[in-house]
Parts: C-alpha cells; sequence; structure tokens
C-alpha cells in the first residue's frame, strides 16, 4: 500500500501519538524523523521502528507536534520558525487557545493548521504506541482564517494513511464537542473509581463488566490530563454544573423513593441516558441497533478464536465485542453484538455447534 503523504514528516514528541504516528507512516514507507527533549524516550520510539532520530539536514514538508497542551503553542512556534517551509499541525486535544497564543505572538499561522485525532489508551509513552492506533477513529482538523486548502489536503491525506476518518471543524467547535465526549466522561469516570479505594475487598470482587466499562479510562495518566482539563475548562465546567443539577435531582429521589414523583424521576434520568447512548454512532460511524448475546467460553486456549472463526464461518459480521472473566471461575463470558435480523440465526447454529448461549 502506497502512502499518500509525500515528503519528509518530523515528529516532535515521541509519546503515545507521536510515537503512533511515527509508526504508521513508517511501515508505509514515510520518511520520518524524530524529535523529543527526552533522549531515552526518542531512543525508545526509535528502537520501536517510529523513526529515525533527526539531523541538521532535514527537510520536512510536515511537521506533526505531539507535546502536552501547555507548551503546544510554544513548540509550533518554534518549528515554524526553524522550517519555514514546511505546514506545521499539532495533536492536542485543545485547538482554540494554542490557536489564539500563536496568533497573539505573530507567529506564521498561514503554515500551521490544528489537528486531533480521537485516539488514544490509558497507558501513555513509546511502548504503549501502536500503528493501528487511529483506525477508523475520526481525525479532526480545525481550519482558521489564515489557514489554506491545500494544508487541509495534506492533513486530510495523512488521516488518511494512517486509517482514519478525516473532518473538519473550527477550533472552538471542536472544543465545545470534546469537552462533552472526552474531557467530561474522564473526570466522571476518575470520580466514580476513587470511590473504589476504600471499598472493602468483598465489594471489588464482586465488579462485574458494567463497573469496568464506566472505570476503564479512570487508569488514564494524571499528569496528561490536568493539563487537558486545565486548557478546556471554561467548557467542561459547564457540563459538570448539569450533571450536578442531574445528581441532585436523583438523591432527592433516593432520599424516598416512595415519594410522589420519585420514582418517575429516576426512569427520567435513566431513560434520558437510553437517549443518549443511542446517539453515539456505531462501527463505521453508523448509528446501528444491535442484539447482544452472551457465549459462555471454557477457560482454555483457543476457545475464543475458535468462536470467532465459526461465526466467521457462518457469513455473520460481528459489530461490537467484550469479554468478561470473574476470578476463580471455569468459564468467560464473551457478549457478542450483532446486526438483530441474524441474531435468531445465529443463536440456533452456535448452539448446535455445541456452544453455550446464556
Amino acid at each position: 500500500m502506497s502512502a499518500r503523504t509525500t515528503g519528509q514528516v518530523r515528529v516532535v514528541g515521541t509519546g503515545l501519538l507521536g510515537t503512533s504516528i511515527g509508526l504508521g507512516l513508517s511501515s508505509l514507507a514515510v520518511d520520518v524523523v524524530l524529535a523529543d527533549v527526552s533522549p531515552a524516550t526518542l531512543a525508545l520510539a526509535v528502537d520501536y521502528g517510529a523513526g529515525r532520530p533527526a539531523g541538521p539536514s532535514d527537510a520536512p514538508v510536515l511537521v506533526v507536534v505531539a507535546v502536552p497542551p501547555d507548551v503546544t503553542a510554544d513548540v509550533v512556534a518554534a518549528e515554524l520558525a526553524r522550517h519555514p517551509g514546511a505546514l506545521v499541525t499539532d495533536v492536542a486535544s485543545v485547538k482554540a487557545a494554542p490557536l489564539a497564543a500563536l496568533e497573539a505572538t505573530g507567529a506564521a499561522t498561514d503554515r500551521y493548521l490544528g489537528s486531533h485525532p480521537m485516539a488514544g489508551r490509558e497507558r501513555g509513552g513509546p511502548i504503549a504506541a501502536r500503528a493501528d492506533l487511529f483506525l477508523g477513529r475520526p481525525w479532526v482538523i480545525t481550519p482558521h482564517a489564515g489557514s489554506r486548502p491545500e494544508h487541509a489536503a495534506v492533513l486530510e491525506a495523512l488521516a488518511l494513511d494512517l486509517g482514519a476518518v478525516p473532518l473538519q471543524l473550527p477550533a472552538d467547535r471542536h472544543d465545545d464537542a470534546v469537552a462533552v465526549v472526552s474531557h467530561a466522561p474522564q473526570l466522571v469516570s476518575s470520580l466514580l473509581a476513587a470511590r473504589l479505594v476504600d471499598a472493602p475487598d468483598h465489594a471489588t470482587d464482586l465488579a462485574g463488566q458494567g463497573l469496568r466499562d464506566t472505570t476503564r479510562i479512570a487508569g488514564s495518566d494524571p499528569a496528561l490530563w490536568v493539563e487537558i482539563l486545565s486548557a478546556n475548562a471554561a467548557r467542561i465546567a459547564p457540563i459538570l454544573s448539569d450533571l450536578r443539577d442531574d445528581l441532585d435531582a436523583v438523591l432527592v429521589a433516593l432520599a424516598d423513593p416512595s415519594a410522589r414523583g420519585a420514582r418517575r424521576a429516576l426512569a427520567d434520568v435513566l431513560a434520558a441516558g437510553n437517549d443518549g447512548v443511542a446517539r453515539i454512532p456505531g462501527k463505521h460511524g453508523v448509528d446501528l441497533r444491535t442484539t447482544t448475546m452472551v457465549v459462555l467460553v471454557d477457560d482454555r486456549p483457543g476457545q475464543i478464536a475458535r468462536l470467532l472463526t465459526e461465526i466467521g464461518e457462518l457469513g455473520v459480521n460481528l459489530e461490537d465485542m467484550r469479554l468478561e472473566h470473574s476470578p476463580g471461575a471455569p468459564i468467560g463470558i464473551v457478549e457478542i453484538a450483532v446486526a438483530p435480523e441474524v441474531a435468531g440465526g445465529l443463536e440456533a447454529d452456535l448452539r448446535r455447534r455445541g456452544w453455550r448461549i446464556a
């Protein structure tokens, strides 16, 4: 597969995103040069195959800045000055503040175009990087008054090379969006997980997939998230204020569940949650209703692979899948989601093949 991205690409910052970008482009034979303030982090990214160390003879046509939000504008300004023939982008999770800072300093913003891949992992650093990190994920490009359409095309090519789905939003609208779909959820997940610190062992031993789902991102790097939340604080605070109001209403209802209207209040909260989750796009960005099926799998090697192979042999396309295993249990649980019209036939076929359906 040939790359759409042409010319040398310089990646500044070899954490999770920067190294993943380098891995993806290098796999397409793009010339990637890497820079980082930490020699050890840079060496590790190079060892993983994300590119080669930057040198004085480099001539990048595209510079990707992948550093924390609090230093993004300074690093972008330095790269614009250092490489006057290059387009410079950044992949910080906030876009309005870096743009405003660059415009205030008089930097060459006609060669700057911000972007943000909506991808990440709970772990950071080059050791957690993956070439397929961006596969199927939105990659937001944030045009501004001084940017050029041809520069957006360059970033669209970059996103497509990495398997992402490019789209364009102004910086303000981007920051409003990530506040509600990324930043506030991070805080909610962390606050919920914090309740487990003092929970007794017999309680955490009962933890199931629901708790794991709602606290998964609570394992994220606190230092990085302090920077992200601080940079977008003004947009996150109103969302949390509304959430606080909803929690207050729930507390009133729970204080006396038999009171008139209390059960209705609880039902309204849960129903609103149903409506909200229904708006989350499914695979390929399609709002697809699915049917969930739970298959019990013996806890021995190769069973999940056999299940997936047989589902494929039956000609059924999985829309989603998740795994759960209770400590000490001899079985695992594979929860699969498929289109409603094939669910009945799939269940019957799997039962005939000896699978146990919960």
